[in-house]
């Protein structure tokens, strides 16, 4: 996703609260000049979007928010608010039970889920098929690397299965391999606008043979708080495809979005935003006993993209028997089956270019199965940045929880810190050497005395980029149910000029 226009807000938020200016400019309307020093401030405000978890009337959502410690930034100057993190309905009411602009009273939360310290998961349930869209913001000491995660589990069903997504950040461009307008599946993107402007939104759908034909996907209107859920297979005459790329882009304003994945036979899960276009692409946390692993990859540019494929394991990065490349021809989606992938280990995928000297943009994402016959349960692996600061996912169980570190270079090593539970428990670190070219997984790092869910928060402390994952497996009644969400950089600070540099005002 681009994140040119929150890099923006967030910069010149931080310089106000720091320096007093509004602008860098000087009175006869010429720029400043450019700073020569900068300086990383904690961010004052963030802000997350959680679309509607279910239609399910047997579903059951568990919301849990949170902010790591360490990176602490007070109010903003000349503000005695205290800092708050808060979820609300995309309508505008809280999740307790407010009514939103339409008059209905929504079915949610039994309690906000709201952060009054850093270092200490808040949880909230909701049950049912009712429950709204959520917005929310965090300010102050709570606003760098607030996030939530939303858990639902849907029991029985055409839906059933484990969802499990991280609430996203706001934005204008969004990529989703691995969706499709197939018979046996339901794909909605949702797309949710957490501002008091409208926005609205483009959808492009990209299949082995290029663009779709469309209708109805240019100049979506998205109401100011509010979301609006789009079936991809009623977008387009060529419906029926397996494997589909969705683009979301908006032409004004911005909106949360995510796609909720059912197939009628396999289960149901998230597919969350792809990291932006790139020539090589990390695909963390493949479970070591996936059944099925299907890789969907795209190109946006004009150039075809010829992309090796190797599997990054414990002892060290092979190439797959028989999947060892893959060919995507521009603008059109590409598959490709990587049968017994992982072999009783936990493993990630990894894509660079055949030749080094034609690097070419591709984005790309992972439908993994567990289980068999119709004890089922689906996932997806979007591909994910390096996390260059710091990164957390919430919602951990002391059982079923499974940590992936990918260092696809050089040797690393990073500092994982399990947080205290939700009802109590005592926070505990591990630093971590992932060894250059392998895959470290962990599942002893438990809070002590744990009670409730807990976070996971990775810091790369030294040496080479490092990717994560973290694997939630609930099995119920003998379906292996489990979802995946990777490790996405909490964009905890940002990059200001120095509060004593010269902004060039002249007389």
């Amino acid at each position: 996703m681009k994140r040119t226009t929150l890099s923006l807000i967030a910069g010149a938020t931080a310089l106000a609260a720091v320096t007093g200016f509004a602008a860098l400019t000087a009175p006869d309307g010429t720029a400043a000049p450019e700073a020569k020093t900068t300086t990383r401030l904690p961010v004052e405000r963030a802000g997350l979007v959680c679309p509607v978890p279910s239609t399910s009337e047997v579903a059951e959502t568990l919301y849990t928010s949170y902010t790591p410690t360490g990176t602490g930034a007070g109010s903003a100057a000349g503000k005695a608010e205290p800092p708050t993190a808060l979820l609300r309905t995309a309508a505008g009411a809280t999740p307790s039970g407010g009514t939103g602009k339409t008059g209905k009273t929504p079915k949610a939360a039994k309690a906000p889920a709201t952060v009054t310290a850093p270092g200490k998961p808040v949880t909230a349930e909701a049950e049912g098929a009712s429950v709204p869209a959520l917005t929310g913001s965090a300010t102050g000491a709570l606003a760098p690397g607030w996030t939530v995660q939303q858990t639902t589990v849907v029991p029985a069903g055409g839906a059933r299965g484990l969802l499990g997504l991280g609430c996203g950040v706001p934005d204008t461009d969004f990529w989703f391999p691995a969706a499709s307008t197939a018979k046996d599946r339901q794909d909605y993107v949702h797309l949710t606008n957490p501002d008091d402007t409208a926005a609205v939104a483009d959808i492009e759908l990209y299949g082995p043979e290029g663009l779709l034909k469309s209708q109805f996907t240019e100049g979506i209107p998205v109401p100011a708080r509010s979301t609006v859920p789009v079936l991809l297979s009623t977008l387009t005459s060529e419906a029926g495809r397996k494997d589909v790329t969705v683009h979301v882009t908006t032409r004004s304003g911005r909106v949360g979005a995510a796609v909720a994945a059912a197939d009628d036979k396999l289960g149901s899960d998230w597919i969350a935003p792809a990291a932006d276009p790139a020539s090589s692409a990390v695909l963390p946390g493949i479970p070591a006993d996936a059944t099925s692993v299907r890789l969907v990859a795209f190109a946006p540019g004009e150039e075809d993209a010829d992309l090796k494929v190797q599997l990054v394991t414990a002892s060290g990065t092979i190439v797959p028997a028989g999947a060892d490349s893959l060919h995507v021809k521009s603008g059109m989606t590409a598959a490709a089956d990587l049968p017994d992938l992982t072999r009783g280990a936990v493993g990630s995928l990894l894509l660079t270019p055949s030749d080094p000297k034609k690097p070419t943009p591709v984005v790309a994402a992972l439908q993994v199965v567990r289980g068999k016959g119709a004890n089922t349960e689906i996932a997806f692996i979007p591909a994910t940045a390096a996390v260059s600061a710091r990164a957390t996912v919430a919602d951990n169980r002391a059982k079923g929880s499974t940590l992936s570190l990918t260092a696809p270079g050089a040797e690393a090593r990073v500092k994982v810190t399990a947080s205290a539970g939700s009802a109590g428990g005592t926070p505990v670190s591990r630093t971590v050497t992932v060894k250059a070219g392998t895959t470290t997984v962990l599942t002893d790092l438990v809070p002590g005395g744990l009670k409730g869910s807990y976070a996971l928060t990775v810091e790369p402390l030294s040496g080479g980029k490092v990717h994560a994952a973290r694997t939630l497996a609930l099995p119920e009644d003998g379906v292996p149910m489990f979802t995946v969400q990777t490790f996405v950089d909490d964009r905890g600070t940002v990059e200001v000029p120095s509060a004593h540099q010269d902004l060039g005002v002249l007389d």
